[in-house]
């Protein structure tokens, strides 16, 4: 599932490709489930012959920020929702496989949104399963879905007592609480996984019982670990190998072993969620 480093690396498509240009032509395709209560003509209405100013993020949702009065276009991505500049092959993550971005006409795979700007450049929405989401709204400021969430852990990082403060309040699992969107927004299971495993805490210990050192050391690792994810967009074939990631995937369940020491697999936070005993505690 795209995470926050996949999410920013999606807005920085969009920001080259879009920021200070008209967007000349939109085709949306029919979705009732991308789409919800928009229809292809209300989202064409929305974008059509208006300037890009900004594309912002929060946590895993982003949104188009266009000039003058009109709604602003939000998004999340779902399971498998992707945004491409059209022409360039781009990030491929793990769920894309081999298979060619485009189809034998030319046309991106699985598309539901795409944007052309007066400049000739353009991007594509594009979601295999249909779990992505777009919609209209008046604003950041004032979209439900936005202010529900805590602060980027990537752009907002909370300094460590804050962290320390919010975690003595929890007594549910650390993982749980990174995984909580309200409490700090973008980290999903397979960052909470990697950062819990470079910061060796065990992922069902209680949030409350993290002393403040390694409170410290969990912050450090998800801002590590975020920083590196993005600088190399998203692209998880120049993660570290010592990196838990490509370890937990593959196969049935993923590799047995890291480094000579035995993965657990298990449901922590509601998530199945790999660890490893011997070096978490």
């Amino acid at each position: 599932m795209p995470e926050l480093p996949e999410v920013e690396t999606v807005c920085r498509v969009m920001r080259r490709a879009l920021v200070g240009e008209r967007i000349a032509r939109v085709e949306v395709v029919r979705d009732p489930l991308v789409f919800s209560s928009h229809t292809p003509r209300a989202v064409e209405r929305a974008l059509a012959g208006r300037v890009v100013d900004a594309v912002g993020r929060r946590g895993k949702y982003f949104w188009i920020a266009l000039r003058g009065p009109g709604p602003t276009v939000f998004g999340h991505l779902g399971m498998s929702g992707w945004v491409r500049e059209v022409g360039r092959e781009g990030t491929r993550l793990r769920g894309h496989g081999d298979a060619a971005f485009d189809d034998d006409a030319g046309r991106p795979r699985f598309m539901r949104l795409r944007l052309e700007t007066a400049g000739g450049r353009a991007i594509a929405f594009t979601d295999p399963r249909r779990l992505g989401r777009i919609w209209l709204g008046l604003s950041p400021e004032r979209e439900r879905r936005i202010a529900r969430l805590g602060p980027d852990a990537y752009d907002d990082l909370p300094p460590v007592d804050a962290l320390v403060a919010l975690f003595a309040r929890r007594r549910t699992a650390v993982k749980a609480v990174l995984l909580d969107q309200g409490a700090l927004a973008g980290i999903g299971n397979w960052i909470a996984d990697e950062v819990l495993y470079q910061a060796r805490i065990a992922p069902a210990r209680p949030a409350s019982s993290l002393a403040k050192a390694e409170v410290s050391t969990l912050r450090r690792a998800i801002h590590r670990v975020l920083a590196h994810a993005v600088r190399v967009r998203a692209d998880h074939r120049r993660f570290p190998k010592s990196w838990l990631f490509e370890h937990r995937w593959g196969g049935d369940r993923g590799a047995a072993r890291i480094g000579g020491q035995a993965i657990v697999r298990q449901v922590v936070g509601g998530r199945t969620t790999a660890w490893v005993p011997a070096r978490q505690r």
